[in-house]
């Protein structure tokens, strides 16, 4: 690289013999040296060099275009085979290049940001986090910035409800609206994209009187402020104190924290979050004078079994609660059953596809599953007419596949007309008994009737009072007492 003095000796060098070689050797440098100084002074000329033309630009509308149709979260893998069906012969690498480019100049587009502008006792945004398995409810009131975060065991709907009732008593009124994520416990479902609020929501804010309102799916850009209330927690308050032994201790060190977050100042307002609370309570709704009863566990409906369904397990209630709806709660490892506030039922917990099943709740204990008879011939009509024992007689033989059951059965009747019903049914008891299934056998039985021993159970030992009769010593019977 040479220097401004030796630039300067080479122009005027070049100047003065007006040739490269020339000047290079006066110089005593080459004469590309004294070429590329000499190009380096000329002023470049617009538009004289064109850009040469890339293997990417055949496919860069296209890229474009996937791009925004799956609003940036196509990966450049997936998109790399239709662009190869476009005609790119390129590298895949610098594919993922021309994929990057197009996804950020996508999202400096997507959407136009505007600040939210607060307006006091508007809203009060509300989310759960999970952190070291602690379950965390934060809320923030948008204008005042003043937060509220506690822990709770679980993020069901009554414990939701439970916490959004603490909060309204935290700050000293109720806001116009409640913005929540779409959580599952709030929700009822969702309909063209419309969340429609749970009932046990609906009555809470009814009784309150806020209005609830849900962010849109798949955007935590809409409530950012308690996102980044959530995520500050976390960093400030869970990581440094590594858990508590339980709720109530970790409870008392959120109430301090934010009692230590909202005395100071916010960088963001540079005011204290305390002291625009007492301004903005002044427009908050008055907290209502009774309390709602929160339902304890979630809300089953009982079906034509006498049975619901909970966490993908059955588990009965009596039959006078069918068609009504119940509180299913997990209470010291059992599943408790109430309705209208009263215990119901009481299972040990089952795992998903298990049964749980009370026989008091239905009146008897599990019959086992037996098909009724529907006779239809004139035969069996006449055989099942002899009794019970017929039945278990019937069962019996189909059970062990007797062949042409039918035409026996029709034997069997046949031999009433003979012997009379009084000695056909015993001895069908018999063949029953000893598993003989044909018409021969019964008539057999019936032959021999008289002469047939009837075996019994054995009964108590028989005691016989037997004559005392002398004993004599073995010595008695020694070879020299017989000589």
């Amino acid at each position: 690289m040479k220097n401004a003095r030796e630039q300067m000796d080479i122009v005027n060098a070049y100047a003065e013999l007006g040739s490269y070689r020339a000047a290079a050797a006066q110089c005593g440098t080459t004469h590309k040296t004294v070429r590329r100084v000499i190009e380096g002074l000329k002023p470049a000329r617009p538009g004289a060099r064109t850009p040469r033309p890339r293997n990417t630009d055949g496919v860069a509308k296209l890229t474009a275009e996937k791009v925004r149709a799956s609003d940036g979260r196509i990966s450049a893998k997936r998109l790399l085979p239709i662009a190869k069906a476009a005609g790119y012969v390129g590298s895949a690498r610098n594919f993922r290049r021309v994929v990057a480019v197009a996804k950020q100049e996508w999202r400096g587009q997507r959407r136009v940001y505007r600040p939210w502008v607060a307006t006091p006792g508007e809203h009060l945004v509300i989310d759960w986090g999970t952190e070291y398995g602690l379950q965390m409810f934060c809320a923030v009131l948008p204008w005042s910035h003043d937060r509220f975060v506690r822990f709770a065991e679980n993020q069901q709907r009554e414990t939701t409800l439970d916490m959004l009732s603490q909060c309204f008593d935290e700050i000293g009124g109720v806001p116009a609206m409640v913005l929540a994520d779409r959580m599952g416990c709030l929700k009822g479902g969702t309909v063209a994209g419309v969340v429609v609020p749970h009932p046990d929501y609906v009555r809470f804010a009814t009784h309150y009187g806020f209005r609830p309102d849900f962010c849109e799916a798949a955007d935590p850009e809409s409530k950012g402020i308690v996102e980044a209330l959530v995520g500050y927690a976390k960093a400030d308050l869970v990581v440094p104190a590594g858990g508590w032994p339980g709720l109530e201790e970790a409870n008392r060190a959120a109430r301090e924290w934010c009692r230590e977050v909202n005395g100071r100042v916010h960088s963001e307002i540079a005011a204290v979050p305390t002291e625009r609370l007492l301004v903005e309570r002044t427009l908050l709704r008055p907290l209502p004078t009774l309390r709602p009863s929160l339902h304890h566990g979630e809300s089953r409906q009982v079906d034509k079994l006498s049975t619901v369904r909970f966490g993908s397990a059955r588990y009965s209630v009596p039959i006078e609660l069918k068609r009504k709806s119940v509180d299913v709660s997990v209470q010291g490892g059992a599943v408790v059953i109430c309705y209208r506030g009263v215990e119901k039922a009481r299972h040990p917990v089952r795992a998903p596809g298990e049964v749980s099943l009370l026989d008091e709740h239905y009146g008897s204990p599990a019959k086992k599953p037996a098909r009724a008879f529907r006779p239809r011939s004139k035969d069996e009509i006449a055989f099942l007419g002899l009794g019970p024992v017929a039945e278990r007689f019937l069962r019996s033989a189909a059970a062990e596949g007797t062949p042409r059951l039918a035409s026996e059965l029709a034997e069997i009747v046949a031999l009433e007309a003979a012997w009379g019903r009084e000695a056909l049914v015993p001895a069908l008891e018999r063949a029953e008994r000893f598993r003989r299934w044909r018409a021969a056998d019964v008539r057999a039985i019936l032959a021999a009737w008289g002469g047939l021993p009837t075996p019994s159970r054995p009964g108590q030992p028989l005691l016989l009072a037997l004559p005392v009769v002398p004993v004599r010593p073995l010595a008695a019977y020694a070879l020299g007492a017989l000589r």
